[in-house]
């Protein structure tokens, strides 16, 4: 039997370091920096994003600064995030598209986000958590990889387990769950080689069990 509650609970007294991405990511409340800081992170790690997203920021923090930014000169802040000059091209478009269209202001449905040209579910479910406030779950490879590692969900794919987790997750923590997962599969249930002896759910891992009786 999982108990959801005592995963969560073991995982929040872990206190396990969180990337300075990921701090900022909990901490920075805007709607708007929080989904293009979000575009960056795609297909890059947190090593990388971080500082790439603070180089933006000092670029402009709104829609209006950002859709009159030069794309040349995004590109050349951001660098070197995974697609680059694609990603500095839809925050400009995006944000155009923000101050014409929904008065500057980024809409709190997952269905208006997904609107936006690259904007997907992850993207959407963590706009909605970190910059609204809004319980949503946002599944990533980290959320995705250990909730199937410990048999809470059986799935194929992010969007699969999202919708699996939004029927059986307690909807107290849909905020959290994201920030939890991602710096426990940062720190510890990595994909390869985890380190499974460190880990404070281990007695829920089915990927320990199954190593178990092999032997």
């Amino acid at each position: 039997m999982i108990d959801i509650d005592k995963i969560v609970e073991n995982l929040k007294s872990a206190n396990q370091k969180r990337s300075e991405f990921v701090e900022f990511m909990e901490n920075y409340k805007d709607p708007f920096i929080v989904l293009i800081a979000c575009i960056l992170s795609l297909r890059t790690n947190d090593r990388t994003t971080y500082p790439a997203t603070v180089r933006m920021l000092k670029l402009g923090k709104t829609p209006e600064d950002f859709a009159k930014c030069d794309v040349k000169e995004l590109e050349k802040a951001i660098y070197p995030v995974g697609f680059y000059a694609n990603k500095a091209k839809q925050i400009v478009e995006l944000s155009k598209e923000l101050v014409e269209k929904y008065n500057s202001k980024v809409p709190d449905t997952i269905e208006e986000l997904v609107k936006f040209n690259g904007v997907g579910r992850k993207t959407a479910n963590l706009t909605l958590a970190k910059g609204h406030n809004i319980p949503a779950i946002c599944v990533d490879v980290h959320v995705h990889r250990i909730f199937n590692r410990i048999g809470y969900v059986k799935t194929k794919t992010p969007e699969e387990t999202e919708f699996a987790l939004r029927e059986k997750l307690p909807k107290k923590y849909w905020l959290d769950i994201n920030t939890l997962l991602v710096t426990h599969g940062q720190n510890i249930c990595k994909p390869i080689n985890p380190k499974c002896t460190e880990c404070p759910i281990a007695e829920y891992c089915m990927k320990i069990g199954v190593k178990n009786k092999g032997k």
